[in-house]
């Protein structure tokens, strides 16, 4: 439950937090206004002296009442310019009389136009009166016809008259249509502008209700009884570390309550993450086996039904309530770093760099195509300048509004993938770097990772931990269909070149997407490939291309190639890109009903 109301929470405090900054601005925006400028009262005349009622020549008013041809509740005396008016009124509705002749009187422009300059304070030409059939929102307290009457002065001073009898309604100007939205937005009346009690005010107080009781039930689910106890009287524990083999690697002490992650990061063994124990990279995953602990939502979120059923855990989501023991695929690698020195840095697209390591000993074996290190990233300050840029990629860098300094205020790690077999690369390790330029409009910096590494040069020493990760080619000689994009390259480059160099005999696709020919990287190595080996094709896919074939890289997989494949649940998958193309490429996969599908997400 606590998971779901925490999302909840998050997306309702999301909506009422914007309406009550709203709610906020406005308030402030109405307080800040003159409430005398608001109501145009500088423009307004002085009211004149009360006119004397003439006492002769002019009709009784029951023999206007009687003449009238129609019920009337009330009877007014007044004037309309110079002439003596009776107003008469039945249920809202009234007209004029001529209090001398007793014929009925239609107000015309001449008499508008009258009462508009007798009630206006300045020197501003007034507009040609225009009748209207609504009143609109200036003065939307009233019903019927009504005159308009604008003046040009700086204020915008617009007078609203009766079609009865030519009084002023409202007066309105610039200034007060200002505080008529921030009056709107403040009751959150979006058509009528009147309404305290609209639905949306309700909800809004009702979702505000609802955000101050679940944050009070979050509060008190955050807390737990251990957070005050004082950390020297809890009880200490021990965390074993063992391999794939079970194998004991090292042990670290830790405290009752600390999670597996933070035990072993105090212990100088740190667990592959990119989120620093965060919970949202997915890549701190350990195994417990025999009496695991329930899954958390964020085993739940990362890991696979059947791994959690054999007892894969998040270590950043494993507390220790006791002596614990896990295993960690190749946990030798975390147990200390190690030294590589930068051979090469080639920018093989404008946002790829292959990036050659020579590890101070010769990987081996376990280093397998699919795998991945981590780089240990050092604080840093950096100038922009100190990004290599070859001269034939200023054109793709030139629009990319980058920070004049780029920095890390704190040690990260960066997880990339292998590509190239080591054996092919005499035990050197291959990585193929995309640069995140990040956005400065959504506030977000360059990756922290990407711009240390393309300030690299040859001869600089780095440090990592690995080799890690899942991914990696299946046994048997089964068709393999590869589909990529971006620095997916990588560990599907690393798996095919492994199986061509291993003579292998079945058919091999490789489906890249990009967004245009240069942003291809090897296109010629795959070409040379597809040439010398028949069982080998390769195949380009440009979203920005208007050529026929081209478009999305799973549009066209599934339209050239899954569509009229007759065996598609007898191939092996290999996916591994960008995001939203991982996730496009799967769903389109399992609609197909493939289910022998491994894939690489980075962990973003």
């Amino acid at each position: 439950m606590t998971p779901m109301l925490r999302k909840l929470h998050k997306w309702v405090g999301l909506v009422v937090g914007v309406q009550f900054l709203l709610w906020l601005a406005s308030g402030l925006v109405m307080s800040l206004f003159d409430h005398h400028a608001v109501t145009g009262a500088a423009r307004r005349a002085p009211v004149p002296t009360e006119r004397l009622w003439p006492l002769n020549g002019l009709q009784a008013p029951s023999d206007v009442l009687a003449a009238a041809g129609r019920p009337a509740d009330l009877l007014e005396t007044g004037w309309l310019g110079v002439r003596p008016v009776y107003k008469l009124s039945h249920e809202g509705n009234g007209w004029l009389v001529d209090a001398a002749t007793g014929k009925p009187v239609q107000v015309a422009v001449g008499d508008v136009l009258a009462a508009a300059k007798a009630d206006y304070r300045g020197t501003a030409p007034p507009g040609t009166p225009k009748l209207l059939d609504s009143p609109g929102l200036e003065a939307r307290r009233h019903a019927g016809p009504v005159w308009r009457v604008d003046f040009a002065d700086a204020e915008g001073t617009t007078l609203y008259l009766s079609s009865v009898d030519a009084k002023v309604l409202e007066r309105r100007n610039n200034l007060w249509r200002w505080f008529d939205l921030a009056w709107m937005l403040h009751i959150m009346d979006y058509s009528g502008r009147e309404d305290f009690n609209n639905s949306l005010v309700v909800m809004a107080a009702v979702g505000g209700v609802w955000m101050a009781l679940s944050g009070i039930w979050l509060l008190a689910t955050s807390f737990r009884l251990r957070e005050f106890i004082p950390r020297r009287w809890l009880p200490v524990r021990e965390v074993e570390v063992v391999d794939g083999a079970g194998r004991a690697l090292a042990t670290a002490p830790s405290f009752e309550g600390d999670t597996v992650y933070l035990a072993l990061a105090r212990a100088g063994m740190n667990l592959p993450s990119n989120c620093g124990g965060g919970q949202s990279c997915g890549l701190c995953e350990v195994r417990v086996g025999r009496n695991s602990p329930a899954p958390t939502s964020a085993d739940r979120e990362h890991i696979a039904p059947a791994r959690l059923r054999d007892g894969y855990r998040l270590a950043c989501s494993l507390e220790v309530n006791g002596n614990l023991r896990v295993a960690v695929a190749n946990g030798a690698a975390i147990v200390g770093a190690s030294s590589a020195t930068v051979e090469s840095v080639t920018a093989v697209t404008p946002y790829l760099r292959e990036i050659v390591l020579v590890p101070e000993s010769r990987a081996g074996a376990e280093f397998r195509p699919g795998s991945y290190i981590q780089l240990r990233i050092p604080r840093y300050k950096l100038a922009r300048e100190h990004l290599h840029l070859p001269e034939h990629h200023r054109a793709e860098w030139h629009g990319l509004r980058l920070p004049s300094v780029l920095r890390s205020s704190q040690p990260v790690r960066r997880s990339y993938s292998l590509s190239m077999p080591v054996v092919r690369a005499d035990g050197r390790l291959h990585l193929l770097v995309r640069f995140s330029p990040g956005s400065t409009d959504a506030g977000h910096a360059p990756g922290r990772g990407s711009s240390y590494i393309y300030s690299l040069k040859s001869g600089d020493t780095v440090s990592f931990n690995g080799p890690f990760g899942e991914f990696a080619l299946r046994p048997g000689k089964t068709e393999k269909i590869f589909i990529g994009g971006g620095a997916g390259m990588a560990p599907l480059r690393a798996m095919i070149l492994s199986l061509l160099d291993g003579a292998a005999s079945e058919t091999i696709h490789f489906w890249y997407g990009a967004r245009s020919g240069r942003d291809v990287p090897y296109e010629e190595e795959m070409r040379t490939l597809a040439a010398q080996y028949s069982n080998f094709d390769w195949r380009v896919v440009l979203s920005e291309s208007g050529e026929a074939g081209h478009g999305m890289v799973h549009e066209v997989v599934q339209r050239e190639l899954l569509a009229k494949h007759p065996h598609l649940r007898d191939c092996d998958f290999y996916v591994c890109g960008p995001p939203q193309m991982l996730a496009a490429t799967r769903k389109m996969l399992a609609d197909f009903g493939v289910r022998k599908v491994a894939f690489d997400d980075f962990k973003i």
